[in-house]
């Protein structure tokens, strides 16, 4: 494959054979290079690039973050836009299974020293309060008319529910509701495997992490968003939990239907796709934003949870533990944005990445209008990780999006043949890390050096103008499934 550097951040895939728009990567050369390495079509993060390009309806590129690594169909750290009014595409690839896998970060009146002195009994506490593990269940049980009411009001059902406070909202991406979602497009199936699960971690990467700020690099940034060094934050990070990911596998069925009605080629079994304005396209997409929004009911529930251990231990009330904001980065969605010199309504693909709207955004809440919303990278949780915020250069080269993690470096299996659990969890104790974890296979998947330098991935981001530093975190807590 031909891969041309346009400069020390940019690369290009140059647009050949059926491509209808060139691939565009933002990566250091420390990043590319094993990409590059890689041989064969199974598995290529690039060659899934260049798939992506092929799709009918795409606009610009076919576009890699930093953290880019092989996925669904889609790499991670991929973002496509489609045109609705040239023959433009919804792929089931560029959401994937963990529809609105997203992370919330709440702000607290506390600092590192507060936590330090109390460590083990926050962590002990979280870990019995939150529900988190495979198969988790959560203290909500709700009938299929419930579900439907998730599936409608997102995080509002939450709020009505008692869980939360009203001004959480105002710090969601959508305001913690995506419009247009319909129930009736997501099957029984889905719905039958939430009936327990609202307000639970899950599994995998997903966890829960006190944090403190360690360093803040944008001092304007910082005080907009109401963070200041040594302060303690609570990072949540999981989605949709078996409803998002039954969406997934009903929707690759009917979507690799369309595909053949539509006389679309496939170059991937999860490529599978059909036209915007298709009855099969438009039905997809209204179960994506019910999927949306369970997630956003998910993460609801979870920071009353953390309110609800937390508030005891140090005095506080459940208002002085804040929202800073919540944003997913599994997702499709219909945004503005300009095309060949025009403003014009596309739907942007964003497959582990971030929204990231820059200043002036009419999307973002007032108070972070002038700066642009904070994104969240989330490391490892032996690591850092990172808070960024938009700019007007990722606005106009990426659709306002942003790196999401560090990328994993190796794959589970690996990461479980070359680790053990017990020992990660021992080794990260003596780094005055707490890590409770559900299952020590969990923890030896999620192990630190599974995954790719968040360092690297971050200062690729930043190089290229697409996102800029905000603020970097180390971990204090970490509850896994």
């Amino acid at each position: 494959m031909k891969v041309n550097k346009v400069n020390d951040w940019e690369w290009e895939i140059p647009k050949e054979g059926d491509m209808r728009v060139p691939g565009r990567i933002y990566a250091s050369e420390a990043i590319i290079k094993p990409l590059l390495e890689q041989k064969g079509h199974e598995w290529n993060a690039l060659e899934q690039v260049r798939n992506v390009a092929s799709l009918p309806g795409i606009v610009k590129a076919a576009i890699a973050m930093p953290d880019i690594h092989p996925g669904y169909g889609f790499p991670i750290g991929g973002v496509a836009a489609f045109d609705p009014d040239d023959d433009g595409i919804v792929a089931m690839g560029g959401v994937g299974y963990d529809i609105n896998c997203g992370v919330r970060v709440l702000v607290t009146p506390l600092h590192r020293h507060d936590i330090e002195a109390v460590k083990e009994e926050v962590a002990d506490k979280l870990f019995h309060h939150i529900p988190a593990g495979l198969g988790s269940e959560g203290e909500l049980k709700l009938s299929i008319e419930e579900i439907d009411e998730v599936l409608r009001k997102g995080a509002h059902f939450a709020l009505e529910r008692g869980y939360g406070i009203p001004e959480d909202l105002e710090y969601i991406e959508e305001g913690g509701r995506m419009e247009g979602a319909d129930p009736a497009a997501v099957s029984v199936k889905a719905k039958q495997r939430q009936f327990k699960q609202v307000g639970t971690l899950g599994s995998g990467n997903h966890y829960l992490e006190v944090q403190y700020v360690e360093e803040i690099y944008d001092e304007r940034a910082a005080a907009a968003y109401g963070i200041e060094r040594d302060q303690v934050l609570i990072a949540i990070h999981c989605g949709s939990r078996a409803l998002g990911h039954q969406i997934g596998q009903d929707y690759i069925k009917e979507l690799e239907k369309a595909s053949r009605k539509y006389g679309i080629p496939i170059r991937e079994k999860e490529l599978v796709c059909a036209p915007i304005k298709s009855p099969e396209g438009q039905r997809y997409i209204s179960a994506v934003y019910a999927g949306i929004n369970c997630a956003f009911a998910n993460r609801q529930v979870l920071a009353h949870l953390v309110r609800e251990a937390l508030c005891p231990i140090f005095g506080l009330k459940f208002h002085e533990i804040k929202t800073l904001y919540d944003v997913g980065h599994n997702n499709v969605k219909f945004e503005r944005h300009v095309v060949n010199g025009a403003e014009k309504e596309v739907l942007v693909h964003r497959k582990g990445s971030t929204r990231a709207f820059g200043p002036g955004r009419p999307e973002n809440p007032p108070k972070y209008r002038e700066v642009g919303h904070p994104i969240f990278v989330g490391g490892t949780m032996g690591t850092a990780s990172y808070i960024l915020r938009g700019t007007e250069i990722g606005m106009r080269k990426v659709f306002g999006s942003g790196v999401h993690g560090a990328g994993r470096a190796m794959s589970r299996a690996q990461a479980k043949r070359k680790w053990r659990g017990e020992k990660i969890i021992q080794d990260l104790k003596a780094k005055g890390i707490i890590v409770k974890a559900h299952s020590y296979a969990g923890a030896a998947e999620e192990a630190p050096l599974a995954y790719k330098d968040v360092d690297l991935v971050v200062e690729a981001a930043v190089g290229a103008g697409l996102n800029a530093k905000v603020a970097r975190v180390r971990p204090l807590v970490c509850i896994k499934g």
